[in-house]
C-alpha cells in the first residue's frame, strides 16, 4: 500500500471504525498478543497510547460492535505495564489461551444445562397441564352427568 491510500483509509471515519474494531478483536487472541510482545510493540509509546484510544469500545454505543468479549478484557489488561511484558513469555500466552478455552467449555456446559433444565421444565408443565386439563375436562363431565340425573330425577 502507498502512504496516499494509507492515508485515505484512515481519514475515512468509517474505515477508520472498521480497522480498530477488527484490531480490538484480534486481542482476543493470547497468541497474537503474544506476536506483538516479541516484537516489542509493546514498548512503543504511540502503540500504548493507541491501546488507550481504543478503550472507547467499552462504551455503550461501541461495544455492542464487539463480538468477542475477552478483547475487552485484555484491552483493559493491555494497560498495564506488568501485563504486557508478561505476553513475551509464550508459556503465559498459552496458559491465558487454556483458561479462555476452559471458560468457554464451562459456558457451553451451563447453557447445554439451562436448556435442558428448561426443556425438562416445559415437559413437566406441560405433563401438568395436560393432567390438570383432564381432570378439568373430567370435572365437567361429571358435572353435567350430575346435572343430567338431577334433572331426570325432577322430571320424574
Amino acid at each position: 500500500m502507498n502512504d496516499d491510500l494509507i492515508q485515505t483509509v484512515v481519514n475515512d471515519d468509517r474505515q477508520r471504525f472498521l480497522l480498530d474494531l477488527e484490531f480490538v478483536q484480534t486481542l482476543a487472541n493470547p497468541q497474537y498478543l503474544n506476536f506483538l510482545a516479541q516484537r516489542n510493540y509493546f514498548k512503543n509509546p504511540a502503540f500504548i497510547n493507541y491501546l488507550k484510544y481504543l478503550l472507547y469500545f467499552k462504551e455503550d454505543n461501541y461495544i455492542k460492535y464487539v463480538h468477542y468479549p475477552q478483547a475487552l478484557y485484555f484491552l483493559d489488561l493491555l494497560q498495564r505495564e506488568q501485563f504486557r511484558q508478561e505476553l513475551v513469555n509464550a508459556n503465559y500466552c498459552r496458559y491465558i489461551e487454556d483458561q479462555q478455552l476452559l471458560a468457554w467449555q464451562r459456558l457451553q456446559r451451563r447453557k447445554s444445562q439451562l436448556l435442558n433444565s428448561a426443556v425438562g421444565i416445559s415437559t413437566a408443565t406441560n405433563s401438568n397441564n395436560n393432567e390438570v386439563e383432564g381432570t378439568n375436562a373430567q370435572l365437567s363431565a361429571n358435572a353435567i352427568s350430575t346435572s343430567t340425573t338431577a334433572n331426570n330425577t325432577q322430571i320424574r
